[in-house]
């Protein structure tokens, strides 16, 4: 593990407590990339949190630059939040199976040549675990409950980006009325973005 990622781990785990698990994922052209989960409970109830490790080993670089600067650049993590789903036996594992997808979207950067930034948006092509309502996730802005992580000089810092799942028809509605408008109509809506089985909120009227 390189040192960035030795220091993002452990922002994370001052940040967040010790993970309660953890899986790695190899991709061809890319580095592996981990994601920790970590459960908090909070007074709304439980939380598992989703966060990536192997994003911010390297500054993302714009396509089309004509060189790479292996320093300086946009660092970044992934966070997504859901509130666990539980049946009479205890929780159910198929939300865990999101690690996959948030590693796909986490290698992006480096198999596809994209910088992630809030306001983007970001499709996996399936449910983002099993019987999911959601296929996409809004890029929010950083700073929430993970602060960014300093880096030496002349390193970038290390922002935590929030992932929100959004609905195909949200995902739609957004590309026409764009970011800012989809988050004030899930405000405007009350809309619990952390429940993995909410519906699509409602965008008329």
């Amino acid at each position: 593990m390189s040192r960035v990622l030795e220091l993002v781990e452990a922002h994370l785990t001052a940040e967040l407590g010790e993970p309660d698990a953890r899986a790695a994922v190899t991709f061809l052209g890319a580095d592996r990339v981990e994601v920790l989960r970590f459960t908090a409970d909070t007074p709304q109830g439980p939380v598992v949190r989703y966060a990536t490790l192997g994003m911010s080993g390297a500054p993302m670089t714009d396509p089309t630059a004509p060189v790479a600067d292996p320093e300086r650049g946009p660092r970044a993590e992934l966070l997504l939040a859901v509130r666990p789903l539980t049946r009479a036996g205890g929780p159910v594992p198929e939300v865990d199976k999101v690690l996959r997808p948030l590693a796909v979207l986490a290698a992006s950067p480096q198999v596809e040549g994209v910088v992630v930034a809030p306001g983007a948006s970001l499709d996996v092509g399936e449910p983002l675990w099993p019987g999911a309502p959601f296929t996409s996730v809004l890029v929010a802005e950083p700073g929430g409950v993970v602060p960014d992580l300093e880096l030496p000089d002349p390193k970038d810092p290390v922002r935590f980006l929030p992932l929100l799942p959004m609905t195909p028809n949200e995902a739609a509605w957004k590309r026409v009325h764009g970011a800012q408008a989809l988050e004030q109509r899930w405000l405007d809506q009350g809309t619990d973005l952390r429940d993995p089985g909410r519906g699509t909120v409602p965008l008329t009227g």
